[in-house]
């Protein structure tokens, strides 16, 4: 199976194989004997409790076995780093293609698609996840995620070459730079390409300071202020390393 190198917004190299078909199937096994599990477990129990009005016991059970067992996909991803306890259990994790963690909307978007890519229509992502070279889903392919295993996601290099610059005594200057998008500092890059006196280094250094919120720079000009401003973004991204 193929692995795929990928660069994250802190520029940390990632080394990541998608998992195999039956990894994944035997994840989603193991989910679906937890849930079972939970649900008849929880069911006894509600059986067990004095009698009570049709109504009550509905919400009981909607609140306790329906909603939990609905969302169980969705909220463990979100709330346990991409893995539901099956993928906990054979080492595999949902993470963005770039990959950073998987938002709500691509837990959510994967889990609507289930419909489609399980057994109600004959295990479409089965033949979609043997059809695609990142063994993905139609869900994973709609929320742009991957289902890889865990001992693949290191953390493996750190491009020296663009910290470089970067010594243990650096202060950086504009704490907003932490806020920057990879997209944000690509265009900074390219921007710093041109001359300093380039009316367009001047409009995305007016631009910047408005996003960002910074009243007014304390470098000697637009260009420098652009220049110091990625650096600043390359060392918070360090720090995070």
């Amino acid at each position: 199976m193929a692995e795929s190198d990928i660069i994250t917004g802190q520029y940390v190299q990632i080394s990541q194989t998608p998992a195999s078909i039956g990894e994944r199937i035997g994840a989603q096994l193991i989910d679906w004997i937890v849930l079972l599990g939970y649900g008849y477990t929880v069911t006894w129990f509600i059986s067990m409790l004095p009698s009570t009005a049709g109504g009550a016991t509905f919400l009981i059970e909607l609140l306790l076995v329906v909603l939990p067992i609905l969302f169980y996909c969705p909220l463990c991803e979100q709330l346990n780093h991409g893995q539901t306890l099956g993928k906990q259990l054979l080492r595999l994790r949902v993470v963005r293609k770039d990959g950073s963690p998987a938002t709500l909307g691509c837990s959510l978007l994967r889990w609507l698609l289930f419909i489609a890519d399980g057994p109600l229509l004959s295990f479409v992502g089965v033949l979609v996840i043997l059809l695609t070279p990142h063994r993905q889903r139609l869900g994973d392919l709609a929320a742009g995620t991957l289902v890889i295993r865990i001992d693949s996601y290191n953390k493996i290099q750190v491009s020296l070459d663009e910290f470089s610059h970067l010594s243990r005594d650096y202060h950086p200057v504009y704490p907003q730079a932490a806020d920057l998008s990879l997209e944000q500092v690509n265009l900074i890059s390219k921007t710093l390409l041109l001359d300093d006196d380039d009316p367009r280094v001047h409009a995305l250094a007016a631009k910047v300071q408005q996003v960002l919120g910074i009243s007014q720079h304390k470098e000697s000009d637009d260009h420098a202020f652009l220049w110091r401003l990625q650096r600043d973004y390359q060392f918070y991204a360090l720090e995070e390393i």
